[in-house]
């Protein structure tokens, strides 16, 4: 078989979901080929694929060692470090990226939304405006400097942020709390727990129990005694939120 078959047989394996496959013939190419960085690539995108993260991210930095160059490699492999939870990171590796091609706006949106997920809003919140000036009804950069904005503490600037953001995202749960976040922040606290009210009748899982914990603390924080009681029982803490027997001022 020549390498362009191999290759092409490989990229056939991905194409169609077979990452097991991938991962068999790319060994096969680098016990023959072993500075084949296409071959890593493929390894490392079948690894991602399959939840092997940190075996990913070793295959995509020999791809980018190998070719340091392709900026693809590069870009894969911050994708790998945000999927690894590696934040600061991939936001490090998106900001190289963004200085290589100041007009594209997606890995300066990448950067900040992975400055927000490595806690440095500010840093987070200077990409946001960045992604911003290069496309100002770009919407996920939009929700980024909403989000850091209203985690620097900065109310005003948050909530019309936050308000614009929700514009660009109807009905997105994401847009939806964090301009509930900006409204509580403003002291706009019977709107923001109104909001939170609605969306945990929406999410489940991990998301409505981050929305979840912030009525109860809200409740907890502006409400009256008997709100903080039923705020210190979870269960019947539900129940009230979902039928709106609580207020806050």
């Amino acid at each position: 078989m020549t390498e362009l078959s191999a290759f092409a047989e490989v990229q056939a394996a991905y194409e169609r979901g077979d990452h097991e496959d991938v991962l068999r013939r790319t060994e096969a190419i680098l016990a023959e080929r072993p500075g084949d960085d296409a071959a890593h690539e493929l390894r490392a995108r079948a690894l991602l694929a399959l939840g092997r993260v940190r075996e990913a991210e070793s295959e995509a930095e020999d791809a980018v060692r190998l070719d340091p160059d392709e900026i693809r490699y590069h870009e894969l492999l911050a994708d790998v470090l945000a999927s690894e939870g590696a934040h600061r990171d991939a936001a490090d590796e998106y900001r190289r990226l963004a200085a290589g091609n100041p007009r594209q706006a997606d890995w300066t949106v990448a950067e900040a939304r992975e400055r927000l997920g490595a806690a440095q809003p500010e840093m987070g919140t200077e990409a946001a405006r960045r992604a911003l000036r290069l496309d100002p009804g770009n919407a996920t950069a939009q929700l980024a400097l909403a989000q850091g904005l209203t985690r620097l503490g900065q109310a005003q600037p948050a909530l019309e942020a936050a308000l614009r953001a929700a514009s660009l995202l109807p009905g997105d749960p994401a847009a939806e709390e964090t301009l509930a976040d900006a409204r509580w922040l403003t002291g706009e606290v019977s709107a923001a727990l109104e909001a939170y009210r609605t969306l945990s009748a929406r999410l489940d899982g991990a998301a409505r129990e981050g929305v979840m914990r912030k009525a109860r603390t809200l409740v907890g924080q502006r409400s009256g005694w008997l709100g903080r009681l039923v705020a210190g029982i979870p269960f019947l803490f539900g129940v009230a939120l979902r039928n709106g027997w609580l207020s806050v001022s």
